[in-house]
């Protein structure tokens, strides 16, 4: 890798749940396919000199909400962001994810080995989130009783501790692939209503796809939690790419992996279904710098 302000993908703006689930066939005009026009803009042009300097802190200038933002600094540099001192990798790699209601700029605290202390502001730019309105969607999984919104606490509970984990490999530093081939039927952070029934922000992205097709790992990683029966995600998977950055995996029909797993990008990890809060076989693609989601589309270049 040359020394550069980057994001994943060669140099593009990258992007990063459970419990807002999805649909394969949401209504309106969300749910055309992506084109190249729709995508976010690529970062303006940046030096990529060969080497990087010492004490030198290479970041974007601006990024949009739901992005991961990946920098590269002396590999012995203190960094921190939103109270939080970032793992840093023998490269130099660093990484943070911006949240889909993040607004003004983010600040990064950097302390050199020397205690020279910089902060680089990164701009971060709004996006629209237009309404995306899912009928025939089982009402349980709506407003479930409290019995079963008990069960949904607790299923989200492990997901949740399950994405603490701050491993120190550098995963997320390769180029994303597509999990799946298909339709963008879900938008990332676009307004849920369910039935008629406002609900949170998509966290992920829905690929629509047959029942049973392969579902790749979009890069290496560690499977740190899979159910094959959560109450509205259905069969989940959660690989840990480093950094606190990991993907989720939702609806799943079938997994073909387990916690302690150490998968590699393309590996088949489980088939797509229509488990748990759904309305057709797809994938929900999700994405997380712990418990930030982030959007996994401003990680992949070209469609599906």
């Amino acid at each position: 890798m040359t020394g550069t302000s980057r994001s994943v993908g060669l140099g593009r703006i990258s992007a990063l749940l459970l419990l807002s689930a999805c649909t394969g066939q949401p209504s309106g005009a969300n749910a055309a396919p992506a084109t190249q026009a729709e995508r976010p803009p690529s970062l303006p042009p940046v030096a990529r000199p060969h080497t990087r300097p010492t004490g030198v802190t290479f970041l974007p200038t601006s990024v949009p909400q739901g992005a991961l933002v990946v920098g590269l600094t002396d590999p012995a540099a203190r960094v921190e962001y939103d109270g939080r001192t970032l793992r840093v990798s023998p490269q130099g790699r660093f990484a943070f994810g911006i949240a889909r209601d993040a607004s003004g700029t983010a600040q990064v605290r950097i302390t050199q080995a020397n205690g020279q202390t910089l902060v680089q502001r990164v701009a971060i730019t709004p996006r629209d989130w237009p309404i995306e309105r899912v009928n025939g969607v089982p009402p349980k999984t709506v407003n479930p009783p409290r019995a079963i919104a008990e069960r949904i606490a607790r299923e989200q509970a492990e997901v949740t501790e399950a994405r603490r984990r701050d491993d120190d490999r550098a995963d997320f530093a390769q180029d994303f692939i597509w999990p799946v081939q298909g339709r963008i039927s879900g938008r990332f952070g676009n307004q849920r209503v369910y039935n008629g029934t406002p609900k949170s922000p998509h966290s992920g992205m829905d690929i629509a796809a047959p029942n049973g097709t392969p579902v790749k790992a979009p890069a290496g990683g560690v499977v740190t939690y899979a159910n094959p029966d959560m109450y509205l995600t259905g069969g989940t998977v959660l690989i840990d790419h480093g950094h606190g950055i990991s993907s989720n995996f939702l609806h799943l029909s079938r997994l073909d992996v387990k916690v302690g797993d150490r998968v590699e990008q393309g590996q088949v990890i489980a088939a797509v279904g229509a488990t748990g809060r759904a309305t057709g076989p797809h994938l929900h693609w999700g994405m997380n710098w712990f418990t930030t989601r982030i959007d996994p589309l401003l990680l992949v270049e070209h469609g599906p």
